[in-house]
């Protein structure tokens, strides 16, 4: 059964406990710091890389024609950060013209650090949010550019075509299963003596899956995890997850910690 797990009010920490945290290498620290900082112990180990795409010539190509549209879409902070990498080293700054909108709060963090102002959803941080938005609905004849990875999900782009904008893609990154020689501790899950799981994405949950092995996988679904999407945990019930299964609130780090921690305090009462 999946647990929507509210904010915390409390000062409960989390001495002790051992965080298993998931991101890429490159966006977990913030997650981490806020999990030793609460006395926890973050046990890294990626199990997504991030890595450059496939076809770099159509994604030069779209990027250099980014004022000809209307709005463009980061669906990931990881859309934000490799694609104004190429903005801006094609166009200096975002242009003007063209209004911004991305999926989740990561993503508008990442745009704010660029002093892009976005549309975003304030309750549900997906595809479906974005696409209930007002800004959303009356997009006939609109030019939309959406930024993702490889292989992203095919709902956004699909329902704005249904309502008569045209759409274009820059796939800017490609996601990958890291090596099990870099996961080396995920084969061994009784001596990691991991306490909860953090994943942030489906890719991620089934690239654990994957890598801990056949042996370990049975330790690993009886091992609470953490998650930000109803998707994400309806992926851990399809691979048989059997124990606490947390929605946090928001796909935020703060509200992952403090998903965490509610927990905690559910198992350890006052």
């Amino acid at each position: 059964m999946c647990t929507v797990v509210p904010m915390a009010r409390t000062k409960d920490d989390l001495t002790n406990l051992r965080v298993l945290v998931t991101r890429p290498s490159h966006q977990a620290e913030h997650l981490a710091n806020l999990i030793e900082a609460q006395g926890g112990r973050a046990v890294r180990v990626p199990t997504i890389e991030i890595l450059p795409p496939h076809d770099t010539t159509t994604l030069a190509t779209r990027v250099s024609r980014l004022r000809e549209f209307d709005m463009a879409i980061f669906v990931s902070a990881n859309a934000v950060q490799k694609g104004m990498e190429l903005i801006t080293a094609r166009h200096g700054s975002f242009p003007d013209n063209v209004a911004v909108a991305c999926v989740g709060l990561g993503s508008a963090r990442e745009l704010h650090q660029f002093a892009i102002p976005a549309i975003v959803p304030t309750t549900r941080f997906d595809s479906e949010g974005l696409l209930a938005l007002t800004e959303l609905q009356q997009v006939k004849d609109k030019t939309i550019i959406i930024f993702r990875g490889e292989g992203g999900r095919e709902l956004l782009g699909r329902t704005l075509m249904e309502r008569g904008a045209h759409i274009e893609y820059v796939e800017c990154y490609r996601r990958v299963k890291p090596s099990r020689a870099s996961t080396a501790l995920l084969q061994s899950w009784e001596s990691a003596k991991i306490d909860v799981v953090t994943t942030t994405s489906i890719d991620g949950l089934r690239n654990l899956f994957e890598l801990v092995g056949e042996n370990q996988r049975k330790a690993l679904t009886n091992t609470p995890i953490v998650v930000i999407s109803q998707r994400i945990a309806d992926v851990c019930h399809e691979l048989g997850f059997e124990t606490d299964i947390l929605l946090a609130t928001q796909a935020s780090d703060e509200v992952i910690v403090e998903a965490i921690k509610t927990w905690r305090r559910s198992r350890n009462p006052l």
